[in-house]
């Protein structure tokens, strides 16, 4: 059974940095892709990183490019979202996500995400 749970979520100041984590069981990360989505208080689901079985980036959001950063390890099965520079508009709960079939590359289409963990809030402020 897919399973995905988000870890490393919590309260940071403004400029500061986090990495969350995504445990994968059910599917294996150097087989499928993998993306990681936000939801702010009062806003929708908003797509923010992907990575591909090989370790290829896609942005979702052109607001954390130069800040956010998405890493895998194969061993441990597990996705990262590194995230720096922080700004109190990345407050949200983050959760990762597969397709429904999940797939080698990641998908243009935020739509296509099927699976989604229980998520981790981040919150940022001072």
């Amino acid at each position: 059974q897919l399973q995905l749970v988000e870890s490393g979520g919590g309260l940071v100041q403004p400029g500061g940095s986090l990495r969350l984590s995504c445990a994968a069981s059910g599917i294996t990360v150097d087989r499928y892709a993998v993306g990681w989505f936000r939801q702010a208080p009062g806003k929708e689901r908003e797509g923010v990183l992907c990575i591909s079985s090989r370790g290829d980036s896609t942005y979702y959001t052109d607001s954390v490019k130069g800040r956010f950063t998405i890493s895998k390890d194969d061993v441990k099965n597990t996705v990262y979202l590194q995230m720096n520079s922080l700004k109190p508009e990345d407050t949200g709960v983050y959760r990762c996500a597969t397709e429904l079939y999940p797939s080698l590359l990641c998908t243009q289409h935020t739509g296509d995400y099927y699976y989604f963990g229980q998520g981790t809030p981040v919150t940022v402020a001072s």
